[in-house]
């Protein structure tokens, strides 16, 4: 099985990235199951039901999130009924939506998607560390689902690091969001689990984490907070990762990072070349002129 996870969507470039070339990436890499986390869509903060629906209909099968989840007050009425929409799972009992999902494929391969929110840095939640115990009693790898993929969102490297070691082969991936930088440290731990501090994020590079540089260097440099942010509008990097599985034990074989357009360096993790359509992006790549 090969599942594609992406990194956090920040504003309308990135969110149009991830929509435009979708499901060339799919095909192009032969995914079976596409993640996306979708926290930072909506110019920046949160996501809405109607950008939602524009990813699912592009071919992702599952959106994450994290702190930002609650941003956009609409999402608050959609996220009990979008059984594809994870808020982190280790809210409070009572927050409305789900922190974790069983996607099923055509072949009738069932895949366990969780979101949980580290502490460190972060806002406080429940244990992260207790918080996918349940998950995993009732759903066993290799048991009765194939694969379990984890998206970890949270600022601290090492409480990331000690996340994946702590899991080391019960779950098929823990990948980390929220930094919106790709780390170097893919990797298939020891026990079987895929691992990567942050899959890095869908967005400009050409600012402070996807968001305009004026407003971000005048929080730095002035400690001034009167300007809003917003999201950078240049050609977006879409960024990510590819975990292969063994079908046999639902555990990792390999991880791959997947680096397309804008800025940085391009990686592919396809035994075939990058598909032109996709290259062609680091020649032709135009800026988005509206903001959101």
């Amino acid at each position: 099985m090969r599942i594609l996870f992406l990194g956090d969507v920040v504003g309308r470039t990135g969110r149009q990235a991830v929509i435009d070339h979708a499901t060339t990436i799919r095909a192009a890499l032969g995914v079976d199951l596409l993640i996306v986390n979708g926290e930072n869509a909506a110019s920046g903060f949160g996501i809405t039901p109607k950008i939602c629906e524009s990813f699912y209909a592009a071919g992702v099968d599952i959106l994450t999130t994290g702190n930002h989840v609650w941003d956009q007050r609409e999402i608050q009425g959609w996220v009990d009924q979008d059984q594809r929409l994870l808020r982190p799972l280790n809210f409070p009992p009572g927050t409305p939506g789900r922190g974790a999902t069983m996607a099923t494929l055509p072949d009738g391969r069932r895949v366990v998607v969780a979101n949980v929110m580290c502490s460190l840095f972060m806002e406080t939640l429940d244990d992260p560390f207790r918080a996918l115990a349940p998950v995993l009693r009732d759903y066993p790898l290799g048991g009765i689902v194939s694969a379990i993929f984890v998206d970890l969102h949270g600022e601290a490297t090492s409480e990331k690091m000690a996340y994946g070691h702590h899991l080391d082969g019960q779950v098929t991936a823990v990948v980390g969001t929220h930094t919106h930088v790709p780390t170097a440290d893919h990797q298939v731990l020891p026990g079987g689990t895929a691992f990567q501090c942050d899959a890095g994020m869908c967005g400009d590079y050409d600012s402070v984490i996807g968001m305009d540089k004026a407003a971000s260097l005048d929080r730095f440099t002035r400690k001034m907070r009167g300007q809003k942010l917003l999201p950078a509008n240049g050609p977006a990097t879409i960024c990510g990762s590819l975990i292969e599985t063994d079908d046999a034990t639902g555990l990792a074989r390999s991880i791959r990072p997947l680096r397309v357009g804008g800025r940085l360096s391009p990686a592919w993790p396809g035994a075939e070349p990058m598909p032109e359509s996709l290259m062609n992006l680091y020649l032709t790549g135009a800026a988005v002129d509206a903001v959101g």
